[in-house]
């Protein structure tokens, strides 16, 4: 009899242990709309159901979501963050970020996916280039953009939206037309002269806003824009005639990474999360769910999946990478002086 009750103890403490272990929660903080809705209908459940974790999602943009590591400074309660590239090279510089683990996932990647500190990881991209309504442009038998020089062209007057440079898609345009004027990163002066000169005549509005934006090209209002692959792909996806051109001097990766944060509780779970994130049926289903290109270079995709996409060693080779160190130690007084000389 006392071993049977023993053995019922032991039972019963196996199952509490059990019960624990279900019972961890390994806090994400993350984008919301769609990418929400794909991360947790086809990428959380499996890693939930693998690791023996809850996931709360923490839903925010990349603003909120720095915000919030920075609220938690010394106390953090969220244990893998997802930000834009240019902001988590911030969360990376701030210390908030862990080392990545190695794991053979990492084997796998395009170079673009890989931050230099090897605290964060790139696991998704999309494009920066020129959206544009191609019924009008067909109409009129005009070529499709071809240049980011093309947005200076005069039969756009009025016609041309541009996100500010507080947004990644602005600021990547104002990148680009220093470089193609002498300047770049360290010497931005060439981009403002060419947006202030040239540029402005053509803009109908410096719109931040997606649904703003495709608000514009559906009332006729805006007929070419700066804008990501991802959200052109959105919009055609409503039946809208929208297109993506990459301009020939390269369009811009805008990547959305992943980091371990720093001296979670649940370090272990954290790197798992970040390495399912990599994962090829995960990096599908960001593909097909929520426009991101694949950064994991064994992903196949079916060539209706692959529409509106970075896709493969072609196209992931031809988007360039922006200096993000140099750019967020300058961000600020460059936002100022965008209100004060292009946006005035």
């Amino acid at each position: 009899m006392r071993y049977a009750v023993y053995g019922l103890m032991m039972t019963a403490a196996m199952w509490c242990g059990a019960a624990q272990a279900q019972q961890k929660t390994l806090y994400v903080a993350a984008y919301g709309g769609s990418f929400e809705q794909t991360m947790r209908k086809d990428v959380i459940p499996a890693f939930e159901q693998k690791h023996s974790v809850k996931v709360e999602y923490v839903a925010g943009n990349s603003t909120d979501n720095l915000a919030k590591l920075q609220a938690q400074k010394g106390n953090q309660q969220i244990d893998v963050v997802i930000l834009d590239d240019g902001p988590m090279y911030q969360a990376v510089a701030l210390g908030f970020c862990g080392d990545l683990a190695k794991a053979p996932v990492y084997d796998d990647l395009y170079d673009l996916a890989k931050i230099p500190s090897n605290k964060a990881v790139n696991f998704g991209a999309v494009g920066t280039g020129i959206v544009y309504n191609k019924k009008v442009f067909d109409e009129n038998g005009w070529p499709a953009p071809a240049s980011w020089k093309d947005i200076e062209d005069a039969k756009y007057k009025k016609k041309l939206v541009v996100p500010p440079i507080n947004n990644s898609y602005g600021l990547h345009a104002l990148v680009m037309m220093a470089r193609l004027n002498g300047g770049g990163e360290k010497n931005i002066e060439p981009g403002f002269k060419e947006f202030r000169d040239k540029v402005n005549p053509n803009v109908l509005v410096y719109e931040p806003s997606p649904g703003k934006m495709t608000e514009l090209f559906q009332s006729g209002q805006a007929l070419v824009a700066v804008w990501g692959s991802g959200r052109a792909k959105a919009l055609a996806d409503t039946g809208f005639p929208a297109a993506f051109a990459y301009p020939k001097e390269g369009g811009i990766v805008l990547a959305s990474a992943a980091c371990p944060i720093a001296g979670s509780a649940k370090a272990a779970e954290a790197q798992a999360f970040v390495q399912h994130m990599l994962a090829p049926e995960v990096q599908t289903a960001l593909a097909t769910g929520a426009g991101f290109g694949p950064v994991n270079r064994t992903v196949k995709l079916a060539p209706e999946q692959q529409v509106g996409l970075p896709y493969g060693p072609e196209q992931m080779g031809k988007l360039l990478v922006v200096d993000w160190d140099t750019i967020n130690a300058n961000r600020e007084a460059w936002n100022k002086r965008w209100t004060r000389e292009i946006e005035r």
